[in-house]
């Protein structure tokens, strides 16, 4: 199966009106999970996260193209100053 990489947000049973709106909410939570936190914490958390999504998704394939999607282009990011 290959990555899903068109917007695939939503939730059983909801309706939505705009398309972007049950990725708003996700974004919003996931914001709402980093307050307070220290940088340290967050970190954890991101990757407590990343792992159990992981272990969700299950597919070595799926999740190997996922990885390397991520990496690319990083590098040619500036750094935060």
């Amino acid at each position: 199966m290959p990555l899903v990489r068109e917007t695939n947000f939503h939730q059983p049973g909801k309706r939505y009106f705009r398309r972007y709106r049950a990725g708003d909410d996700f974004y919003e939570a996931l914001i709402n999970m980093h307050r307070e936190l220290s940088d340290e914490q967050s970190a954890k958390a991101n990757a407590k996260l990343i792992l159990l999504l992981a272990n969700h998704i299950g597919d070595l394939e799926v999740l190997g193209e996922a990885l390397e999607i991520a990496r690319s282009g990083v590098d040619s990011f500036p750094e935060n100053e």
